[in-house]
C-alpha cells in the first residue's frame, strides 16, 4: 500500500510544484487568507472531495473516507504568509507588496493538497478516514488552531500528525522529538509613564528612556537569576519606542517583546517576576507603568507512541537519508493545541536549499522544493501505518 502511495506521489510532484509556486505568488497574511482558502476549496471541489469551509474562520477541513473500516487520522498544514517584503529574484516571486511566504506554509499547503488527492484516488483500498486540516493564521496569536478545534475539526479524530519544512536542516533529513519540542510563545507590552521636559533640564523630569533602559537590563536578570539553570527561558525586548525631538526628554516609553518557555511553572514564574521587576524599577524612579502579559501558544509536547511510530516509518521512506532527534526549538507553533486534545506528533522535514541559506521569516527565505515530496510521503506513510497500530 505504501509503495503505491509513494509511486503516485512521485507522479504528482509536478502538480505539487505548480501549486506551491502559485500560492507563493499570491500570499495573504494571518486572518486575511480568503483567496487562499478559496483556492483550497476549489481544489477539493473539483475532485469531488468532501470539505467544510470557514472552520473557525478561514480554515478548511477536507475528509477522505476509505472503503474499509478503521481509525480517523488528521493531517494538518497551515497556509498564512508574513508581512515581509520579498527580496528573492525568482520567477514565482510574491506579487503582493509587503507580503511573503517566508516560512514555507505555501509548501505545507501544496504538500497536503496533493497528498489528499492521492489518498482520495486510493480510497477503495484504504482503511479508516483521513481528515485534512488546512489551518489559517498560524503566524499570529491567538492563531487559527484554537478556533478550528472549537469548531469541531478534531471531533472523532484518533490522532494527528504535522510537519514543518525546515530550511536550516539538510534536505533528506527527518527530525523528531518526544515531549516538549517547541516553546510556549507569549507577548508582553510595557508602558513607562514618566514626566517629559527639556533635554537641558533633566532634573525637572522623569526620563522614561533612562528608566526603560534600566528596565531592559533588569528584566534580563530574571532568566539568569530567577530561573533554574537546568530549565529554559528566553525574554526578548524587541521594540523600545519613545519618539521625540533631539532636545526633548520623553514623557513615556513603550517596550514590546516576547517570553519563551517549556515548563508551565517557569511560564508562570516569568510573568510574576516580570511584574515584580517592572514595579520595583518604576518605584525606584518615581514613575508609573502599565503591563500587559498576553499568553500565546502553549508549548508543543509530542506524544511518545505517535513519535516513535513516526520515527520508524520515516526510516523506511524512500528519499530519507537520515532520521534524527531534533533539539528543542524556542519558536512557537499552535500545533500545540491539537496535541493537547488528542495524541499526535509534529516533526521537521529537512528543506535546506542549495547555495546561501536564509532562516525562516527572512526576506530571502526559500527551501528545497523536493522536500515537499518527502514530507508528503512521510505524512502519508505514518497515516497509513497508524491504521495498523494496536489492531
Amino acid at each position: 500500500m505504501k509503495q503505491q502511495l509513494f509511486e503516485k506521489l512521485d507522479y504528482a510532484y509536478e502538480e505539487m510544484l505548480v501549486i506551491r509556486r502559485h500560492l507563493h505568488m499570491y500570499p495573504e497574511v494571518s486572518f486575511h487568507e480568503t483567496n487562499t482558502a478559496q483556492y483550497i476549496q476549489n481544489f477539493y471541489a473539483d475532485l469531488g472531495i468532501e470539505f467544510t469551509p470557514n472552520v473557525g474562520g478561514n480554515g478548511v477541513v477536507a475528509r477522505v473516507k476509505g472503503a474499509l473500516p478503521g481509525k480517523t487520522v488528521a493531517l494538518r498544514a497551515d497556509f498564512d504568509a508574513l508581512p515581509i517584503q520579498e527580496e528573492n529574484d525568482i520567477p514565482y516571486k510574491s506579487t503582493v507588496p509587503g507580503v511573503m511566504h517566508a516560512c514555507g506554509h505555501d509548501g505545507h499547503t501544496a504538500t497536503l493538497l496533493v497528498l489528499g488527492k492521492t489518498l482520495f484516488n486510493m480510497r477503495e483500498q484504504l482503511s479508516g478516514e483521513y481528515v485534512l486540516i488546512h489551518q489559517h493564521a498560524e503566524e499570529y496569536a491567538p492563531g487559527g488552531a484554537k478556533p478550528m478545534i472549537e469548531a469541531g475539526c478534531l471531533d472523532g479524530v484518533d490522532a494527528i500528525f504535522g510537519t514543518h519544512l525546515w530550511s536550516l536542516t539538510p534536505a533528506g533529513t527527518i527530525e523528531y522529538r518526544v515531549g516538549p519540542v517547541m516553546a510556549a510563545a507569549d507577548r508582553f507590552e510595557i508602558k513607562i509613564q514618566g514626566r517629559g521636559g527639556h533635554g537641558a533640564s533633566p532634573h525637572q523630569t522623569k526620563d522614561s528612556i533612562v528608566i526603560g533602559a534600566q528596565l531592559v537590563t533588569n528584566l534580563q536578570q530574571i532568566v539568569s537569576r530567577r530561573v533554574s539553570p537546568v530549565e529554559s527561558a528566553v525574554l526578548t525586548v524587541g521594540s523600545f519606542v519613545a519618539n521625540n525631538a533631539f532636545n526633548v526628554i520623553a514623557d513615556s516609553a513603550k517596550l514590546i517583546g516576547t517570553v519563551r518557555t517549556f515548563d508551565p511553572e517557569v511560564r508562570n514564574l516569568m510573568e510574576k517576576e516580570m511584574e515584580r521587576v517592572i514595579q520595583g524599577t518604576c518605584l525606584a524612579n518615581d514613575c508609573t507603568y502599565e503591563f500587559d502579559y498576553i499568553r500565546g501558544y502553549s508549548a508543543l509536547v509530542n506524544h511518545e507512541a505517535e513519535t516513535h511510530l513516526l520515527k520508524a516509518v520515516a526510516e523506511q521512506v524512500p528519499g530519507v537519508t537520515g532520521v534524527r532527534e531534533t533539539e528543542q526549538h524556542m519558536g512557537g507553533e499552535d500545533f500545540a493545541f491539537y496535541v493537547e486534545k488528542i495524541p499526535g506528533t509534529f516533526f521537521f522535514t529537512g528543506a535546506q536549499p542549495q547555495g546561501e541559506v536564509f532562516p525562516h521569516h527572512h526576506p530571502k527565505f526559500n527551501f528545497d522544493e523536493n522536500s515537499m515530496l518527502l514530507a508528503a510521503k512521510t505524512l502519508g506513510a505514518v497515516a497509513l501505518d497508524y491504521q495498523e497500530k494496536d489492531n
